[in-house]
């Protein structure tokens, strides 16, 4: 590959070369078998991925939407820390690394990556991705083998992400893993299914970051308590992931693409200069002739609906038509020059 900056595009490819290989049979039965344990309950002593058809079929069924969920709360965490570059990345239960190539995109400057997860099958396909990347951090990336447990240590770190696993453990080990990156990191990021119940873990681990002493930068515009109530609804946003055909025969699917549905906090320590969204748009925009109808989380702990319309708002009502799900409201305005 020549180029080198780890975006989606270059993802696929990677994903396209190592798996060609793979018997189509043994993949779809290898999925069958991960969405069984994706949406159920996974004792915190049996790794999900058991070998390299396991992990090959995980990283063609799971990595690029996992890759774009952690690229938005990433984006989210940009957005409100601008002026903040992470010089080290540790992901932990990070797989075949698919939130590395996440963080290694975000910044340019590269943050050197470690993962630690406990499946080396996952960690040795990850290397070969990574060095198929073309870029320089991710052939970098220390790739270390751990259980993800009570006995788990943090070296000290600039970031940590933690996605799609926090379902995968025990209370007590969630507790643990979440106590232990708000001790090791400046910031963490934390991202798990957009369902009632990863929404419930999001919240949890919030709580627990908060108490820990880091504010939350994303994607809520406070730190007080989540104005949703628990089991009323749900708070989770979408990223659009683009399937290769190598992805679509593997999934089943025929369209070009989908929509990952995530929920996530990104907080961060008192030297990390954050500033959050005034107010984030947490359902899709409804659009109707002349107005925009917008859902909101604001910053005294409210949810409000905001209506953006073309006869009394005039250029906020045009940003408004070109607000998603997710964005922060409202948009930033450019700099004067």
């Amino acid at each position: 590959m020549n180029s080198t900056l780890p975006t989606a595009e270059a993802l696929r490819t990677a994903l396209a070369g190592l798996l060609d290989g793979l018997p189509p049979k043994q993949a779809a039965q290898a999925v069958e078998r991960l969405i069984t344990s994706y949406r159920g309950t996974t004792p915190t002593d049996a790794p999900v991925l058991r070998d390299r058809s396991d992990v090959a079929a995980y990283a063609a069924y799971r990595m690029p939407a996992t890759f774009e969920a952690v690229r938005s709360a990433l984006a989210a965490l940009r957005d409100a820390a601008p002026e903040w570059i992470p010089a080290t990345h540790t992901d932990i239960g990070g797989g075949t690394g698919a939130a590395t190539w996440a963080v290694a995109e975000a910044w340019r400057e590269e943050p050197a990556s470690t993962v630690v997860d406990w499946a080396e099958p996952a960690l040795a396909l990850g290397r070969e991705l990574a060095e198929a990347s073309g870029s320089p951090a991710l052939r970098a990336t220390a790739w270390q083998r751990s259980r993800i447990g009570s006995a788990l240590r943090i070296e000290s770190t600039d970031l940590v992400t933690v996605s799609y696993v926090l379902k995968e453990l025990t209370a007590a080990d969630r507790a643990h893993l979440v106590a232990e990156a708000a001790r090791a990191a400046r910031a963490v990021v934390i991202v798990e299914p957009g369902t009632p119940d990863g929404y419930l873990r999001v919240v949890e681990a919030r709580q627990r970051l908060i108490d820990a002493g880091l504010r939350v930068a994303a994607p809520c515009p406070h730190s007080g308590a989540c104005p949703i109530e628990p089991g009323a609804d749900w708070c989770h946003f979408s990223a659009r992931v683009s399937r290769s055909s190598l992805h679509r025969q593997v999934k089943g699917g025929s369209l070009p693409y989908e929509d990952e549905k995530f929920s996530y906090v990104a907080a961060v320590r008192d030297d990390v200069e954050a500033d959050p969204a005034a107010n984030r748009v947490i359902r899709r925009p409804q659009i109707r002739k002349g107005m925009v109808l917008l859902e909101l989380c604001t910053k005294p702990e409210e949810l409000t609906r905001e209506t953006v319309t073309k006869k009394r708002h005039g250029d906020l009502y045009r940003a408004a038509r070109d607000t998603d799900w997710g964005d922060a409201w409202p948009p930033p305005q450019p700099e004067s020059p």
